[in-house]
């Protein structure tokens, strides 16, 4: 069987270091595909640079909740943000979640989907979520759901004995309940998706030698390789404490002994727009 590999950046937008970086990936490295932040400011400049200098790159949207502020205005929001203002962080944000009112974050969701489409012309390919906050409880995830049915595109897959692997950074106590209720919401609505995904090339995890490894080890099918890669500009090192990392998971993407493992390992690499 035929083994596909979909290499996606997550957080296109969130810097034009962070943005920049993902175009070389995929310009001069193994990046197939990314996921932009519509809430980010410059994201739309971002999205017409990547449509002008890399049209074989795939297009996606990060749906947002943890970073940055709303599209909308704040009094449609309110259970979203802190006072007005900004999304709540990770950790606030897991003992908020009974408060939150999910009509609210369909509406900013959809908004993030329009504005993305108003910029490209063009629906996403896929959608996944920064931090992964889609997968957090099953109501985010039936909205998640909803959406990529609205917008017939795929999804970062999170599901069934694969959720551990989803992010251990997680709010703690949401991984075992992710692993009892995705599945059946997935076979509910059968989204197209790869059939695995890899998120440990992250932090301690990105290195050259775990990289040529995990190429060396694909499962058969289409697996989806997570990755951050950008330039660690002045709004970066001041907005994120994954700065740097993501100038060393750059040299990694593009790395010649990168490039030589998915030649010999006749790798296909695909965008989402191909499942």
């Amino acid at each position: 069987m035929e083994r596909q590999l979909i290499v996606n950046a997550d957080d296109y937008g969130r810097t034009p270091g962070v943005s920049a970086g993902i175009r070389q990936a995929h310009l001069h490295g193994i990046v197939t595909s990314t996921t932009a932040m519509m809430s980010m400011p410059g994201v739309e400049e971002a999205l017409e640079q990547a449509l002008e200098h890399c049209p074989c790159l795939g297009l996606g949207v990060h749906l947002v909740l943890t970073a940055g502020r709303p599209l909308l205005p704040a009094a449609q929001v309110r259970s979203l943000t802190r006072t007005e203002g900004p999304f709540l962080r990770p950790e606030p944000l897991a003992h908020h979640l009974p408060r939150l009112d999910v009509g609210e974050l369909a509406a900013e969701w959809r908004a993030q989907v329009e504005r993305f489409r108003a910029v490209t012309g063009r629906q996403p390919d896929h959608l996944d979520a920064h931090h992964h906050v889609a997968y957090w409880a099953p109501a985010l995830f039936q909205l998640f759901l909803e959406l990529a049915r609205e917008q017939r595109c795929a999804i970062r897959l999170p599901s069934g004995a694969e959720a551990e692997q989803v992010d251990p950074d997680l709010p703690a106590g949401l991984l075992q309940p992710l692993a009892q209720w995705a599945g059946p919401l997935l076979e509910a609505s059968r989204p197209r998706h790869p059939d695995h995904l890899d998120s440990s090339f992250y932090g301690p995890g990105a290195t050259l030698a775990g990289l040529l490894d995990r190429l060396a080890q694909l499962p058969p099918g289409t697996t989806e390789l997570m990755c951050h890669p950008g330039y660690a500009d002045a709004a970066l090192l001041e907005g994120s404490s994954y700065n740097l990392q993501r100038e060393s998971e750059l040299a990694i993407l593009t790395h010649p002994q990168t490039l030589a493992r998915v030649r010999e390992r006749g790798l296909r690499l695909i965008p989402f727009a191909q499942l």
